[in-house]
């Protein structure tokens, strides 16, 4: 994700707050349901995992530089894509203008995942 695209928002007033939580208990109480471009600005933490390690205390602490650490994952092995720490796609490792990015192979179905 590029830093040009994310953007900050200002955190609403408490009167504000409070106009939205009227409007929304209103349309509760009338049973209608909230559209879902409702939680388009919802964050969500995504993350692409190398790899899974296991290390005892006293290994470590006995880690310094150019110790090297390793994954279960083999070479070449597509990453995991988590959104929330939930399976959502693999990939793989791509370069984009200097940095790091993921290309998705693989777009994981929600009915066959085991959380």
């Amino acid at each position: 994700m590029s830093d040009e695209n994310t953007e900050q928002t200002e955190k609403p007033s408490e009167q504000e707050e409070n106009g939205a939580n009227e409007s929304l208990a209103g349309l509760e109480d009338n049973g209608t349901k909230l559209p879902v471009e409702f939680l388009n600005n919802v964050p969500m933490k995504l993350t692409v995992e190398l790899g899974v390690g296991d290390i005892s205390l006293r290994e470590l602490l006995q880690l310094g530089h150019g110790a090297v650490f390793e994954l279960d994952k083999l070479a070449g092995e597509p990453l995991e894509v988590k959104v929330n720490d939930r399976l959502i796609s693999r990939g793989e490792v791509v370069v984009v203008n200097d940095r790091y990015a993921i290309r998705l192979t693989d777009v994981i179905n929600p009915d066959e995942v085991n959380y």
